[in-house]
């Protein structure tokens, strides 16, 4: 510390490089930032570090230059050592306690999703992982033993296809490889799910989006790789196992700056290479087989044609949550003869029934079909299935058909004839359960290629853009005219009622193209909306009017009648992904019937146990939205197809063509956690793959039997190799441990990871349910300055680019700081820049007051009203911070234990400067030392130094949450009156203009209110809600009110200003604002800090008076607008 200087003032300490704040009452605001804008210090530019963009401000010399840095600088050798400090002392070696009765101490477990080691760690990782980091630290203030186990994961497509790709650019182009020049093209399109989708989803929401992003220019593995590994080493990534060796040390050592207090012993990666792992996921699949939980069968999954399986979650290079979406298929037949120069004309076709197969969600509208369209120029084929038929569909769709075996050959489309859509203009066609004998095949030119098969079949009473369309072809003959088309295929077919809803009558799609005057099958924006409107109106509140459900509801009908179109043998099923899917090896998905072993997750008794368990009094959900999230997974999430025939991980015991894929071998692993240590073992994380077993054991002795002796509880029906004593320690660690307290995660793992890890502990510990999760945490993600992380915006922060940029104090702070709820939080780097001032400079502040205290030249004895005030705020204080970190609201928790903390600092120093009275020692060392241990949870190192610097024995991470006692309600009050009124005369006397016309300061107090306004204040007392604010009519209750009250009514208009007035100050103050009268003496509270007052405003008097009383002088206009609690200011000379 000898390079910083610290300069005394008459003031307070401050560091000659910039404060936390000036002096008074306006810089303590300013440095808190407060609850609003937290961060937003005033202490001028010479305060950031670097600018938000993370480069030198040229604006401000002094940062360009070296010295601009020694804050943090400063923090980061602080925290290099104080991190050496803990390896020393093993701080995060954790084992099972007992206290002197042996009784075990209670225990907190936490758990994070092990990351992906296709890569480095990110800011991403980083503000999810805080959350566990600060609460294994905070629960171990509390007393708890706590452990915060931490893994890699290796398993499943991405490594193994990446290597693969790397290997074939190798192979395609040399090493180092010299590849082609293109031009980069990128597009962004946004694919909303339609009506007709959310209709045939209506579990997963009726409104969602997906980004879809496309690229023209390929994306090169080496390109990937060289921005993190050296050019020389790249080559040997083409071998998976590189992968494995090399990214998670990194994982590791990225930890480790960040100073998570990892027992790196229990750490390891998966896939089979780890062999200790790779039999706890064997044992656990047998037990998942034993209790009918795995299936065989063929099973609708997204697969990839090209990488020949089932294309997961964790595979997917986009799509992540797209499941396959069930169509049918009508089948429209071709009414011979065919025209003389149709290709359908081909000899292979001949003595073959040829059907056009549009492919619908909607299979109950078929009543009302009018005609099919195709598109003009679109690309289609005929293609026979095994029954002998030919469907006319899209080159994609019969893809899709095939591998639904639908043909002779699974996977093989049988092509007999190419077609144009134009060659398909004009066929009459025989269309199931419509009211035409014959239909004709139409031209419709917004028809997409990439999206069912490519035929649409057309119901204009209820599909806008259908009858738009036929309506155009109608009253336009020169345009049906161009291709081909007679007046008798398009103007004796009128819209066919089927369905009536109210409000819109039985052809809902005429109703909307009416009403929003849509002229044209070009009115997209118009038709959009009216599709939106009238598909999800007619499906949950439209009646059938037609057909054998006549009488139905829409929704209830359409599985009815779609039942009844397969048996006649009028349709078949077909299914696509919901929406893109792009595997990592660059190919768009379908969706296939592939043999498959797969959980039966969804068995209602499965879910139900599950439900019931989340929504228990032992299970924390911490907030009710992802309760709701759960809720909505258990009610979608089926089958799940479990197993792979490519990538790593661990083979499938019993058929061993199979891989077990990422999400199935990532669901109960937390327990293995327990025991990782027997495995593994090593402080600095170096056996990862358990190469050297720390106590001994080989994989081979881990036998099922033994894992049921562990985890299970099961009694060992035939010796182990093992020594029993081992085996029971074992199981003790793991009956210690165990339930697993707290998982945390950002919330694109409910729908998928952790409620099939809910699913699997319940049927693993089926007998026990003591063992079954106690809580799940789910984040949003983040962003960084309020915009999205991307590289091209040079917004995306990798971990350690963090910690060297900002300090892992500096970074952790900010991320405390940037959000608490499920919504996207916001890492903001101007906090950061923010938080290594305000540590550096605290830090100052703290060490010369431990100079003062050690040089007894703080106050001792009888305590003042200051004195109590600050020590009351404290117990409030620490009370809200632990409160707020009880429920993960670090958010919240910062301004509480930081902001707060420091305002009411800021004020009783400024006090004790002014009034040169000494600080109290004790109120001040109490200070002092609550906020090191309450800000140890998230910036460890600053307060571990600090710790040290106060003597105290140990480490802060074995410290006690501070004492404090339930804070005095009315002291509290006095001290918010005195705080609000210091701010408020500040800024009443800035707005003087003449300094000569400020020299003297009367303050005028109200006591109470008149007993109208009385009246009208208890009303509001009846209807305020507890955070101070009231509902958005409040304005029109207030009226109600005061009309119903004789007493009042003629006074409506001033008690309703009155009302408004009193709702700002709530909204300001808090519900206390609207007390009738005060609980205390506000004149006294200000007379006895009179000398303060005076001081702080640099006048030469002050004087109090109750306006209640006679004979006050000054300004009578002032007087008026004094309230209880908010008392009025009167300068002069």
């Amino acid at each position: 510390m000898s390079d910083i200087k610290v300069v005394k003032t008459k003031k307070f300490f401050v560091v000659n490089a910039g404060t936390t704040s000036s002096s008074g009452l306006d810089a303590s605001e300013a440095s808190s930032g407060s609850k609003k804008a937290v961060g937003k210090s005033k202490t001028g530019p010479e305060c950031k570090e670097k600018s938000s963009a993370g480069k030198s401000d040229s604006s401000n010399k002094a940062i360009s230059a070296p010295k601009s840095f020694a804050r943090r600088d400063h923090l980061r050798e602080i925290e290099k050592r104080i991190q050496q400090k803990w390896i020393d002392n093993e701080a995060f070696k954790t084992q099972r306690k007992s206290d002197k009765n042996g009784n075990p101490i209670p225990k907190y477990l936490v758990t994070f999703p092990y990351p992906y080691m296709n890569g480095r760690l990110h800011l991403g990782h980083a503000f999810s992982l805080t959350k566990a980091e600060f609460t294994v630290r905070f629960q171990r203030l509390l007393g708890k033993n706590t452990v915060f186990p931490f893994g890699f994961h290796c398993t499943g497509m991405p490594i193994q296809a990446a290597a693969n790709k790397l290997k074939s650019e190798i192979k395609l182009y040399g090493c180092p490889p010299v590849f082609p020049v293109e031009e980069e093209k990128q597009s962004n399109e946004t694919e909303e799910k339609s009506a007709e989708s959310v209709v045939a989803n209506k579990s997963k929401g009726k409104k969602s989006k997906l980004l879809v992003k496309g690229m023209t220019k390929t994306v090169r593995q080496w390109d990937i790789l060289s921005k993190m590994v050296p050019e020389a080493e790249i080559p040997l990534f083409a071998e998976p196992e590189k992968w494995l060796s090399y990214f998670p040390p990194y994982g590791v050592s990225d930890l480790k700056s960040f100073g998570c207090c990892i027992d790196w012993r229990r750490s390891f990666i998966t896939t089979s290479i780890n062999e200790y792992y790779d039999a706890f996921i064997r044992w656990q699949f047998y037990r998942l087989k034993e209790g009918n939980r795995i299936r065989f069968g063929k099973r609708p999954n997204v697969y990839s044609i090209l990488d020949g399986q089932v294309c997961a979650d964790h595979d997917r290079a986009s799509g992540e949550g797209v499941g396959p979406q069930e169509y049918t298929i009508i089948k429209l037949l071709v009414l011979p003869p065919y025209p003389p120069a149709s290709p359908l004309n081909n000899p292979s076709l001949a003595g073959k029934k040829v059907y056009l197969a549009p492919a619908t969600l909607r299979p109950e509208t078929m009543y009302g079909q009018t005609n099919c369209f195709v598109l003009p120029e679109g690309s289609y084929g005929a293609y026979e299935m095994a029954n002998g038929e030919v469907l006319v569909v899209s080159e994609r769709a019969a893809k899709g058909l095939a591998h639904q075996d639908y043909t002779k050959e699974w996977g093989v489309s049988v092509l007999l004839q190419s077609l144009k859509g134009s060659d398909l203009l004009g066929l009459p066609l025989k269309a199931p359960n419509a009211v035409y004998e014959r239909i004709y095949t139409l031209p419709l030119l917004s028809i997409s290629m990439s999206k069912g098969t490519g035929v649409v079949t057309s119901v204009p009473s209820d599909s806008p853009d259908d009858y738009a369309a036929l309506r155009e072809l109608k009253e336009k003959p020169l345009f049906r005219e161009k291709f081909g088309l007679t007046a008798e295929m398009v103007e004796p077919f009128d819209v066919v009622p089927i369905i009536e809803i109210e409000g819109y009558g039985t052809t809902s799609a005429v109703t909307m193209c009416e009403r929003l005057d849509i002229k044209t099958h070009r009115d997209t924006e118009k038709l959009k909306k009216a599709k939106e409107e009238v598909y999800l109106k007619g499906f949950y509140e439209g009646v059938m009017i037609v057909g054998e459900c006549k009488g139905m509801k829409v929704c209830d009908a359409k599985p009815v009648i779609r039942q009844s179109l397969l048996e006649s043998g009028d349709a078949l099923t077909y299914l696509e992904p919901e929406s893109m899917v792009m595997s990592r090896s660059g190919e768009e998905c379908i969706v296939a019937l592939t043999d498959q072993w797969y959980l039966s997750y969804g068995d209602p008794e499965w879910v139900k146990t599950v439900s019931a368990h989340i929504h228990s009094d032992r299970f924390n959900n911490f907030h009710d939205k992802i309760l709701e999230r759960f809720d909505l997974s258990l009610s979608w999430l089926k089958e799940w197809a479990c197993s792979r025939q490519f990538g790593l991980g661990t083979q499938l015991p019993w058929d061993k063509q199979w891989v077990i894929e990422s999400l199935s071998d990532s669901t109960i692993y937390m327990a293995y956690y327990t025991i990782a240590h027997y495995f593994h073992g090593s402080s600095n994380a170096e056996n990862l793959t358990g190469s050297s077993s720390a106590s001994g054991i080989a994989p081979e002795q881990l036998t099922d039997e033994v894992f049921d002796f562990i985890f299970l509880h099961r009694d060992l029906v035939q010796p182990s190799t093992i020594p029993l004593a081992t085996l029971q320690a074992m199981r003790d660690e793991f009956e210690y441990w165990y339930p697993m307290d707290l998982r945390v995660s950002a919330t694109d793992l409910i729908p998928n990871h952790l409620t099939m890890s809910l699913y699997n502990h319940v049927e693993i510990w089926k007998d026990r349910p003591e063992m079954w999760p106690l809580g799940v945490y789910c984040n949003g993600h983040i962003m960084v300055d309020a915009e999205k992380m991307s590289k091209s915006k040079g917004n995306f922060l990798m971990l350690l680019e963090c910690v060297e940029e900002f300090s892992t104090d500096g970074t952790r702070f900010a991320l405390a700081d940037a959000g608490d709820s499920m919504e996207d939080a916001n890492f903001d780097r101007s906090v950061a820049n923010n938080a290594i001032l305000y540590l550096f400079t605290e830090e100052e502040w703290f060490r010369g007051v431990l100079t003062d205290y050690h040089a007894d030249s703080l106050r001792t004895g009888e305590l003042s009203f200051m004195d109590k005030t600050f020590s009351n705020e404290m117990d409030f204080q620490i009370e809200a911070t632990k409160t707020a970190f009880e429920q993960m609201m670090y958010k919240e928790g910062l301004v509480r234990c930081w902001f707060d903390m420091m305002i009411a600092r800021d004020i009783y120093r400024d006090w004790s400067t002014r009034c040169h009275i000494p600080m109290h020692r004790d109120v001040i060392m109490r200070f002092i030392e609550s906020v090191i241990v309450m800000m140890s949870p998230i910036t460890p190192h600053w307060c571990e130094c600090l710790w040290e610097a106060l003597g105290k024995d140990g480490l802060v991470l074995d410290a006690t949450w501070p004492v404090y006692t339930s804070y005095n309600k009315l002291l509290r009050k006095q001290y918010l009156f005195f705080r609000d009124f210091m701010k408020n005369i500040r800024l009443a006397a800035m707005k003087v203009k003449n300094p000569a016309d400020k020299k003297i300061a009367h303050v005028y107090l109200a006591n109470s209110y008149e007993p109208k306004k009385v009246t009208m204040l208890r009303y509001l007392q009846t209807i305020i809600n507890s955070d101070g604010s009231f509902s958005s009519d409040l304005m029109s209750q207030m009226k109600s009110y005061l009309e119903g009250q004789t007493d009042l009514k003629k006074d409506t208009k001033i008690l309703m200003q009155f009302g408004a007035f009193m709702r700002d100050e709530a909204k300001e103050r808090g519900p206390d604002a609207l007390a009738s009268e005060m609980a205390f003496d506000q004149k006294a509270i200000l007379q006895e800090n009179s000398v303060y007052i005076t001081k702080a405003l640099e006048l030469t008097g002050v004087k109090f008076y109750n306006v209640e009383d006679s004979d006050v002088p000054g300004d009578k206009k002032k007087m008026d607008t004094a309230v209880p609690g908010k008392p009025a200011y009167h300068f002069f000379s």
